[in-house]
């Protein structure tokens, strides 16, 4: 089977239903024999593999609630056994009863979407239920009302239960649902933007706070107008910043956590479709251009295992740039994409023909953190980052800190931090004290993002202070860095990390003033415009890159004295764009050589 989807053009409704039917139905096979588990995996997660196959069996559910709302020619089939689940799974006496929770357990994160199938579809997924079902089912769930939770999206997830609850006239905790509510609110910055506890800025600010705030307002709109049609404000404010984040074909940005939800990234415009929150800019043409040019995408990219099933992963498999909590099932909050199946055919969703957004040059996001760029032809996303700090998930510095995140690049995370090669080192500036153990920008002293450049101060260890400033200039930008030391460092320099193999041949080049990649599918260079002494070509460990298992790094390498050093570099990258370009930078590039 390999990838069940490849050849689906996402062109209509019936088709994007197809697709949703064609990733679940590989699944069934490895259904247990009561429905309510499904193994599909042996890597291991922070929770337990029954937690893990309750989770497998629960993600799915993103894309069948919403096909039952939408009623679905294909949804009967798969509905059957998944009902047959929810019966079981909830059964305290049934041996594929999914237990008792506890504070924190990852099960409370899939009740969400139990909470709005029965908010949704509540005759469907509720009430056609058998009655001693419907009550365990309660039973299950209103267990989310007598645990904590961390402080951060996860809130929504008791929200959306509780609003299951409400729909269909069982007994909720007025007071805890007020309180959740007003929890939430301490999330939001404005202008759009929520961060996620304890300071993170990236997807969840969409796939997760916008998503639970569309469904809420998608379902609670007459019951409770007003904070409904602040959420739909809200999220029009959002669809103009994140139409950003996507090139033009609908190819997003990775960067931060959780990437391998993979098409999640659009599940953001499938909610502002079902909340019906259409804006001038991105209206149900653009939504649909962004949501399913997204899933095409992805749909081309070997993501799956042979028999069909969604990997660990983001281009390729790869175990190692997951997080703890990606259990074999994760992959599949992907599903969330498939919201926009609850609009039915006559929707002006499904009616409107698919267009680009029209999106600024640069976009500067002080919320995000992030300054926006792209290619003059739309191809390249390239996102400049300082001030963004992550805790206690896996590669944060990677997925957070590197000068400059490309949608066409990816970027890479190490295996360790011994050897360039090992650590991957691609848009970062690495420091050493040994020459073997090398250190990247890990937190900012301060920052500050212009429409102009991006610039901050940070301490790699002590006694070294870093002051870098990053200047776009199209697919170029140039790299400026006052490095105060007291004693003797190693420096390296990375550019974008590049494939290493491709149709045709790579064309490698290093020497004292640049190094380069320069192959048929790309360009990637950097020039030493001061203070470098070499260039190479670093061949990273395997599996590294988001984006390709196997990678070319240009570099460019210094040993710096004890006491002011400073280093200017300008770095290109591009898929579409001329070699001769890096041949013949622009003077405006070369220019920068004087500052400092």
């Amino acid at each position: 089977m390999g990838n069940p989807v490849c050849s689906n053009p996402l062109l209509s409704r019936a088709d994007v239903e197809r697709a949703a039917v064609q990733l679940i139905e590989p699944l069934l096979p490895l259904m247990s024999e009561g429905c309510a588990r499904i193994h599909l995996g042996d890597t291991g997660a922070v929770y337990s593999d029954e937690i893990a196959e309750m989770e497998a069996f629960a993600r799915p559910l993103w894309a069948i609630v919403p096909m039952l709302k939408g009623r679905c020619a294909g949804v009967k089939p798969l509905w059957e056994k998944w009902r047959q689940g929810i019966i079981h799974g909830v059964d305290p006496m049934h041996p594929e009863y999914w237990g008792e929770v506890v504070d924190y357990d990852q099960r409370l994160v899939e009740m969400a979407v139990f909470g709005m199938g029965m908010a949704l579809t509540p005759d469907e997924f509720f009430f056609d239920l058998p009655k001693e079902a419907q009550q365990n089912l309660y039973r299950w769930l209103n267990q989310i009302n007598n645990h904590d939770m961390p402080k951060n999206n996860w809130t929504f997830f008791r929200v959306l239960v509780n609003i299951g609850f409400l729909v269909c006239g069982l007994p909720y905790p007025k007071e805890r649902l007020k309180k959740d509510l007003a929890m939430i609110e301490e999330h939001y910055e404005g202008d759009g933007w929520y961060f996620d506890y304890p300071n993170q800025r990236e997807y969840y600010t969409m796939w997760a706070f916008h998503y639970y705030g569309l469904v809420y307002a998608a379902v609670m709109k007459e019951r409770d107008a007003k904070l409904s049609a602040e959420y739909i404000h809200r999220a029009k404010q959002m669809a103009t910043d994140f139409a950003c984040w996507f090139d033009r074909s609908g190819e997003a940005l990775p960067y931060g956590r959780s990437l391998c939800y993979r098409f999640a990234e659009g599940a953001f415009f499938a909610a502002q479709a079902l909340a019906e929150a259409e804006t001038e800019a991105v209206d149900y043409g653009v939504m649909k251009h962004l949501l399913l040019g997204n899933m095409r995408k992805w749909f081309s990219k070997p993501i799956f295992t042979r028999d069909g099933v969604l990997t660990i992963g983001y281009g390729y498999p790869n175990l190692l740039m997951a997080e703890g909590y990606n259990a074999p099932g994760s992959p599949y909050w992907s599903m969330k994409a498939f919201a926009c199946l609850a609009l039915p055919q006559e929707h002006p969703f499904w009616q409107s023909e698919e267009k680009a957004a029209v999106t600024p040059e640069k976009s500067l996001q002080p919320h995000a953190r992030l300054l926006l760029t792209r290619s003059a032809d739309g191809s390249h996303v390239m996102a400049y980052e300082a001030g963004n700090h992550a805790h206690e998930h896996a590669h944060d510095e990677a997925k957070y800190e590197k000068f400059v995140y490309s949608s066409v690049f990816g970027f890479s995370v190490c295996k360790a931090q011994k050897l360039l090669k090992d650590g991957a080192f691609d848009n970062m500036l690495a420091l050493s004290e040994d020459g073997d153990t090398y250190h990247p920008r890990y937190g900012c002293l301060h920052y500050e993002l212009t429409e102009k450049s991006v610039v901050s101060t940070w301490k790699p260890f002590a006694g070294v202070t870093v002051t870098s400033e990053i200047i776009p200039m199209g697919e170029w930008h140039v790299r400026v860095h006052h490095i105060h030391s007291d004693r003797e460092l190693f420096a390296a320099e990375g550019g974008y990390a590049i494939a290493r193999f491709g149709a045709g041949e790579a064309l490698q080049k290093a020497d004292a003033k640049s190094a380069a990649v320069i192959a048929p599918w790309g360009v990637s260079g950097v020039l030493n415009l001061k203070g470098y002494s070499e260039g190479t070509i670093v061949m990273p460990e395997p599996n590294t890159n988001l984006m390709v298992p196997r990678t070319l790094l240009p570099t460019l390498t210094a040993k710096l004295p004890a006491g002011d050093s400073l280093l200017i570099s300008a770095v290109y990258g591009t898929a579409t764009g001329s070699a001769e370009l890096w041949k013949n930078p622009p003077k405006e590039v070369t220019n920068n050589a004087n500052l400092g």
